[in-house]
């Protein structure tokens, strides 16, 4: 008789599960057989490839910003000062190092910054 009870749970949790994930919406479709069968929507991405490599792009700009007014020598001096703090400083450290393109970029704005 447990076994039968344990079916049935297993059930209703399958369905409720199912009606959560329809509460954001569904589509209908129709099987090979007839038989209309509602499924939930796929989530897509909310975020855009193309929204990712703006904010690449724009932090970029930033740190090329930061270069061309401090001057590459001051600006090191500050990264190795991140580098001997905490964890979360080295990370900062990690991730504000100057790239290629930051160099770049800030070589063609420091005429216009002095």
């Amino acid at each position: 008789m447990s076994e039968i009870f344990k079916d049935f749970d297993d059930r209703i949790e399958r369905i409720t599960s199912k009606r959560a994930k329809m509460r954001d919406g569904y589509v209908g479709r129709v099987n090979k057989d007839g038989l209309v069968v509602f499924r939930p929507k796929r989530r897509s991405l909310s975020v855009s490839p193309r929204g990712i490599a703006m904010v690449v792009f724009a932090f970029i700009l930033f740190k090329a910003l930061i270069v061309s007014h401090l001057g590459m020598a001051l600006y090191q001096d500050r990264i190795d000062t991140l580098r001997s703090g905490s964890l979360v400083e080295q990370a900062g450290a990690f991730i504000m190092q100057p790239d290629p393109a930051t160099l770049w970029l800030a070589d063609k704005m420091r005429p216009y910054l002095q």
